[in-house]
């Protein structure tokens, strides 16, 4: 007699399991019961640990054993993770860092700086050639497109730093003249320093030649060359003369000197001004200078003897 296969399934669940030989012949009994054709396969259950408690996913994913817990990995320069004090993001994963982001962010930075030192280059050449077509032409003369070419650049640049030919003049012109302090020269010695300076400065600096050549023939030269000796030498004459009330005076004077001398040697390099030697110019010239800046008040010189009313004819 057959036995219905449902209850022999009971009897072999019943059975106790086979020990010994027979447990190598057959292995352990299944604990799952068989699937039948066009069953659901459901996912495995995870394994509970001796406290009945699911272990806790690593960060790789697997789950950790009570001996080898899972240690965070370090972060390194070379992996680009940030700062490992920070709180992770939910996910676990924490936002990984460009490695040349400090490299791009230097040269980020280093950019702006290059279009800066073009500029001043740009404007510096266009100064240079200003300063040498104003000497040698004029200012009349001297043109923005030869002063563009000079400088191996477009014209529309020139009007583009300076707006037109008085403001590159204005700005080709601008004259330090680097005066001494007169109130710590011994007082005797006034005069010869200040001319000796003056031919210091007019032997090395062609600006000045260029400024003083066309203040000789266009009025806007005249205005820059009055403006720099007023703003700049005046200060100085009120310092050292008795009366500060006559620096204009006396300054126009010494302007007098120093400027005669320089237009002479310098503008038409007249043969007896330009053979003369530094410190004879000082000798000829600082005594003038001299009395100029620290004589007393000149009295004021005596007219024509009155005609006596009664004298014949």
């Amino acid at each position: 007699m057959l036995e219905d296969p449902a209850r022999a399934g009971d009897h072999e669940g019943s059975r106790p399991p086979r020990t010994g030989a027979d447990s190598h012949a057959h292995g352990p009994p299944d604990p799952a019961p068989a699937r039948g054709p066009g069953a659901r396969e459901s996912p495995p259950e995870p394994s509970a640990d001796a406290s009945g408690e699911e272990p806790a996913p690593t960060a790789g994913g697997s789950a950790a054993t009570a001996d080898t817990p899972a240690a965070p990995t370090p972060p390194t320069a070379a992996s680009g993770v940030s700062d490992p004090g920070a709180a992770p993001p939910p996910n676990g994963r924490r936002a990984p860092v460009r490695a040349d982001a400090a490299d791009h962010t230097d040269a980020a930075e280093a950019e702006p700086r290059e279009p800066a030192r073009r500029s001043d280059a740009t404007r510096a050449a266009i100064l240079t050639a200003a300063r040498d077509r104003f000497a040698c032409d004029g200012y009349e003369r001297a043109t923005i497109r030869a002063i563009a070419r000079d400088a191996s650049i477009d014209p529309s640049m020139v009007m583009r730093y300076f707006g037109n030919k008085a403001g590159l003049f204005a700005a080709a012109s601008e004259l330090d003249l680097r005066l001494p302090d007169l109130a710590r020269v011994p007082r005797d010695d006034i005069g010869a320093t200040l001319v000796r300076h003056f031919v210091r400065l007019w032997e090395g600096n062609e600006t000045l030649a260029a400024v003083l050549r066309v203040a000789a023939t266009n009025p806007a030269g005249a205005e820059r060359m009055r403006t720099v000796f007023r703003d700049q030498l005046g200060p100085a004459v009120r310092g050292v003369c008795p009366d500060p009330a006559q620096a204009p005076a006396r300054g126009a004077l010494v302007m007098s000197q120093v400027l005669g001398m320089a237009l002479a040697r310098y503008v038409l390099r007249l043969p007896p001004a330009v053979t003369l030697s530094e410190d004879q110019v000082v000798a000829w010239l600082g005594p003038s200078v001299q009395r100029y800046l620290t004589a007393p008040d000149a009295h004021t010189p005596a007219g024509p003897p009155e005609r006596d009313p009664g004298a014949a004819g």
